[in-house]
């Protein structure tokens, strides 16, 4: 597809990037993303027009092709999970970001490589979470627990390390499964420092298995962004799925050698998985949220909350970044958030000497 004197020499790094100087005025420009998704709906004239969604490694963005223009033929071609340049004249409006005079071409082999894995910042972030995590498990000391947490990362890395953390809310990217679990990680481990009674083995196990069975729930192709459907996660949902993972996991580790090395441990084995599973069971802290039980010892307790701090600082991070500017320091809410984000204070420095 070619638009005859169009200029498309600037290229955004991201479509946060694209977003952001489209909400200081219109602009003009390229953009690597993936088409996630292609819906042909009717105005109410009954006139058919597209949506089109697209992603790359950190956020999403969707576009609306009314049928006069001349380049909805060939965006009624693009094919769902095609890696594109789009180009287009884009602005910022109330409902979001509007494009005309749409360009695209396929991405070359390197520039997809380059889309799926992100900018060189978002791989470092990723790289640095999973290393963390191994980190974690390497430091418990109970070894059932350790040994149950290495089994996930080593049979199931590939899946978890692309998986999103939410299709909405939170961490909803690919990859954001493991930065949110590392933080999960950091924030639980804080709070064992701060209350040494707490187990700090079964806190950090729950903080990695909580969310395992969005592996599921909200994975990730090995080639694409969209977060896609799975009938597992449909009719069992991630909490229950986690579950299943722990129990199989556990089965699998617990060989006749691993149970006769292991039986004369206090707490005993049972108890340590019966734990465990509450921690992901009560995760959410309310049934009203999911969680068929509510927290019912202090671990599970730190674990939600850990949970809850972390996933609220993803979306001030996410509204401050993207959000509307209401006044100098005031961002619109984002759902899930308690209302308008106000820019945090500063940390206090002292004068240079």
């Amino acid at each position: 597809m070619s638009c005859a004197g169009y200029n498309a020499s600037v290229h955004y790094d991201s479509i946060i990037q694209l977003k952001n100087l489209a909400a200081e005025g219109a602009t003009q420009g390229s953009v690597f993303v993936q088409l996630t998704q292609k819906l042909t709906k009717t105005t109410k004239t009954g006139k058919p027009y597209l949506e089109l969604s697209f992603a790359d490694a950190a956020d999403t963005m969707a576009i609306k092709v009314w049928d006069n223009a001349r380049w909805y033929p060939a965006c009624s071609a693009m094919q769902e999970g095609a890696s594109v340049a789009v180009t287009a004249n884009w602005t910022s409006t109330q409902y979001g970001l509007e494009a005309t005079e749409i360009d695209y071409r396929p991405l070359s082999a390197a520039e997809e490589e380059e889309l799926l894995t992100g900018g060189a910042e978002l791989r470092a972030v990723q790289t640095e979470a999973w290393e963390q995590i191994l980190q974690f498990i390497g430091s418990m000391k109970d070894p059932r627990l350790a040994a149950l947490c290495r089994a996930l990362t080593e049979q199931h890395e590939a899946r978890f390390r692309r998986a999103a953390a939410a299709r909405n809310m939170h961490h909803a990217r690919r990859g954001g499964l493991v930065e949110h679990t590392a933080g999960v990680m950091r924030a639980a481990d804080a709070i064992c420092g701060a209350y040494p009674h707490i187990n700090r083995d079964l806190v950090l196990a729950g903080a990695l298995f909580h969310d395992c069975g969005k592996m599921w729930e909200t994975g990730c192709a090995e080639q694409g962004f969209g977060v896609e459907y799975s009938e597992m996660g449909e009719l069992l949902g991630h909490i229950s799925v986690s579950i299943e993972v722990v129990n199989k996991l556990w089965q699998g580790i617990c060989t006749a050698e691993q149970r006769a090395a292991w039986k004369g441990l206090v707490p005993a084995s049972e108890q340590v998985r019966m734990h465990l599973l509450h921690l992901i069971a009560s995760h959410h802290g309310v049934l009203e949220y999911g969680s068929p039980v509510v927290p019912k010892t202090p671990e599970a307790l730190v674990l939600h909350h850990a949970d809850n701090i972390d996933a609220k600082l993803e979306m001030f991070r996410c509204v401050y970044e993207t959000s509307t500017q209401l006044a100098p320091s005031i961002r619109q809410r984002k759902y899930g958030l308690e209302g308008n984000a106000v820019l945090p204070l500063p940390s206090f420095e002292s004068a240079a000497e």
